[in-house]
């Protein structure tokens, strides 16, 4: 079977991603955002763009959704947007679908990078923020990538997203 069309749709917005816009605007150095990051949940802003989505996704879905499979991150704001967008209809929760791992940076706004981590902040900049992979967190644990293997394989998977919660019906 080959798929007709891919949709990806990102998560609404976050309660994390408005703190880090204030953060940032601030020039503070952390972002306060309370959760671990894959239990960040949606802003109401978030949770009214993901129920906006409803129509729209109704419609590329069609009426009975046949031959359409729907996939999630694990990560709370995607299970949310995806639960708003598809008002209650089925989807599928993987964990391949992670958000990137931010190792040492998690947590720290751009100035905040450049301030307390400035040796990574120019090897960032330098191989650019797609190709950049940050040291492993704190505690120790290495930190790959956001990807997760594919079931039954030692190697990463070839084609998943790695960087932000997506939605895939095909």
């Amino acid at each position: 079977m080959t798929a007709a069309k891919i949709l990806l749709v990102r998560h609404g917005e976050s309660t994390a991603n408005v703190a880090a816009t204030a953060a940032e605007a601030a020039g503070e150095e952390v972002i306060d955002v309370g959760a671990r990051d894959a239990d960040v949940p949606l802003s109401e802003l978030g949770e009214r763009q993901a129920a906006a989505l409803r129509p729209r996704l109704a419609a590329e879905l069609g009426a009975d959704r046949r031959g359409a499979l729907v996939w999630s991150s694990p990560y709370r704001r995607a299970v949310s947007t995806a639960r708003l967008a598809l008002d209650g209809d089925a989807f599928v929760v993987d964990e391949r679908l992670r958000d990137r791992e931010l190792g040492i940076l998690d947590a720290l706004t751009r100035h905040g990078v450049d301030t307390r981590l400035p040796q990574e902040a120019a090897r960032r900049r330098w191989l650019g923020t797609f190709y950049y992979r940050p040291p492993a967190e704190r505690r120790g644990r290495m930190s790959r990538s956001g990807c997760a293997r594919s079931p039954g394989s030692s190697r990463p998977p070839t084609v998943v997203p790695c960087w932000s919660s997506r939605t895939t019906p095909s």
